[in-house]
């Protein structure tokens, strides 16, 4: 098993509690008895095993991946970055999924009735894996702020949700990123419900290095996955 006995527990003090009185809805679905912790067997320490030939050319191209009659619509913007695990390696071959509003904040969902135009061009989710250095890149439409019924008057700020599945079933790892300067971020329950030293790392650095002249701008978003530096999981999980 090699390097995959080095995992160590997760640290639960840069994640949101399980419950989170002022995001509503971990009261309903939180766990309310004490997590049993398990030894990590052969199976939390393989797999899952993907490959880049279960992608499809354009899966990480969401500006064209659910085209059918025109250009998804809004401000373009390419997110990158790298994945680490707990020791700074790069890790290669992670899978990385995203989903998302679209640039008026909704999302393709029939549970979404916001009020809000649909882009038949834009589909909202892609997947693509990492390369031999843990760098993963997507082109998108930087996704819209929308209202939820959290509490009164309340608005999610712009994000983007990641899930990833990294070397192992116990690297698995589903967050959230956000952008920098977004006013929302200090008024959102799901933000704020990760503890304040941890919070930096849920928020993209604008980079003029990825920015694309003339076409997009660009976001570094770096994941470590597990010890005491992982990107923290997405609130309530």
């Amino acid at each position: 098993m090699g390097d995959a006995t080095l995992i160590t527990p997760r640290d639960w003090t840069a994640h949101p509690p399980l419950i989170h009185p002022d995001y509503k809805s971990t009261v309903k679905r939180g766990p309310t008895k004490p997590l049993v912790p398990i030894k990590q067997s052969l199976s939390e320490l393989t797999g899952p095993v993907y490959g880049h030939e279960s992608l499809a050319p354009l899966d990480n191209d969401l500006t064209k991946n659910g085209a059918k009659n025109g250009e998804a619509l809004g401000e373009r913007i390419v997110v990158t970055g790298r994945v680490l695990d707990e020791l700074g390696r790069p890790q290669p071959n992670a899978l990385i999924e995203i989903w998302q509003a679209n640039a008026a904040g909704r999302y393709i969902h029939k549970a979404d009735q916001h009020d809000a135009p649909i882009d038949p061009n834009f589909f909202g989710g892609g997947r693509t894996v990492t390369d031999a250095e843990g760098r993963y890149t997507f082109l998108t439409i930087k996704p819209g702020a929308y209202p939820w019924p959290n509490h009164a008057n309340a608005w999610r700020p712009n994000h983007i949700h990641l899930s990833l599945f990294g070397p192992t079933f116990a690297s698995r790892l589903v967050t959230q990123m956000y952008f920098p300067g977004d006013p929302l971020l200090a008024l959102d329950p799901i933000f704020l419900g990760t503890p304040e030293s941890a919070r930096d790392r849920l928020v993209a650095d604008f980079s003029l290095d990825v920015t694309q002249e003339g076409f997009a701008l660009g976001y570094v978003f770096d994941i470590v996955l597990r010890g005491p530096k992982e990107t923290p999981m997405e609130a309530g999980r």
